[in-house]
């Protein structure tokens, strides 16, 4: 896997890919359209954040790169890869109950806060990358 040189883009299969965390220098692109939603990115070593029409959507400290984003009701899943372990925050439906599993692997059930905010973490300085997927209970 790679970063993503453009800062988000389009995947065949209508996901959408972004982030660069090997730039040194905060970099961002709005305005990116893609299923008549407007996304915003900004990204680079120290972190990676994506909006949705002005809304939250990810979050990553430090930063990383995410290949084929699938939002969908009741979840969202995706690839990460970065040069070390990440913290992750996802924006899901506000006080509801979600699984998480990481390549396959689940790591619990978590609860959002009222403001819909899901954080975990993710090791990946031993993987290339990793599957996530969040589904609501």
């Amino acid at each position: 896997m790679s970063v993503i040189k453009e800062l988000i883009r389009t995947e065949a299969d209508g996901g959408i890919s972004f982030g660069n965390y090997e730039l040194n220098t905060k970099s961002k692109l709005s305005d990116f359209e893609h299923r008549g939603d407007q996304y915003k990115v900004k990204t680079f070593k120290e972190i990676t954040k994506l909006e949705r029409n002005g809304l939250f959507v990810y979050e990553s400290v430090p930063g990383t790169t995410v290949t084929d984003l699938q939002i969908f009701d009741g979840g969202m899943t995706f690839q990460v890869e970065g040069p070390e372990d990440a913290q992750i925050t996802v924006e899901m439906e506000a006080e509801t109950e979600y699984k998480v599993l990481l390549d396959g692997v689940n790591v619990g059930h978590m609860t959002t806060n009222l403001g819909g905010k899901l954080s975990f973490s993710v090791e990946l300085e031993q993987a290339e990358c990793v599957a996530v997927e969040v589904v609501r209970v």
